[in-house]
């Protein structure tokens, strides 16, 4: 009878333990759970999936939260050798619809407008820059 209780004991244990692996795997935050409404208006991705892989974000964003803005970024996708930046404009101001590679990710006449610049290089050593273009 001990045996029997000592069984059914450990499988309560068991299956309470698989619930709250479940739990946690199933309720990790992500980028809908930040708070500056971040909005991705355009996306680049280079072709060359033999040499270091480059993607570069446009994104709007309500409010200059830079700690938020850094999760962000850290959201996004980066792959090892490769370079992911993030641009950051406000909401209402001009937004590149078109980004490319390169030092010069798209048009300079929307410099003024960006607000920050998340990068993560190729060493996976991360970085943002308030005001890029000022």
């Amino acid at each position: 009878m001990g045996k029997k209780k000592f069984n059914i004991f450990l499988g309560i244990l068991v299956i309470l333990l698989l619930g709250w692996m479940m739990k946690g795997t199933f309720s990790q935050p992500g980028i809908e759970d930040l708070k500056g409404e971040f909005t991705e208006v355009a996306h680049y991705r280079n072709d060359n999936n033999t040499g270091p892989i480059q993607h570069v974000f446009a994104v709007t964003v309500k409010d200059t939260v830079w700690s938020e803005m850094e999760t962000y970024g850290s959201f996004k996708p980066h792959h090892k050798g490769g370079n992911t930046k993030v641009y950051f404009f406000r909401k209402g101001s001009p937004v590149p619809n078109q980004l490319g590679p390169g030092k010069e990710n798209f048009d300079p006449s929307f410099n003024n407008a960006c607000i920050a610049l998340y990068e993560k290089s190729a060493m996976g050593n991360t970085s943002i820059t308030r005001y890029p273009f000022k």
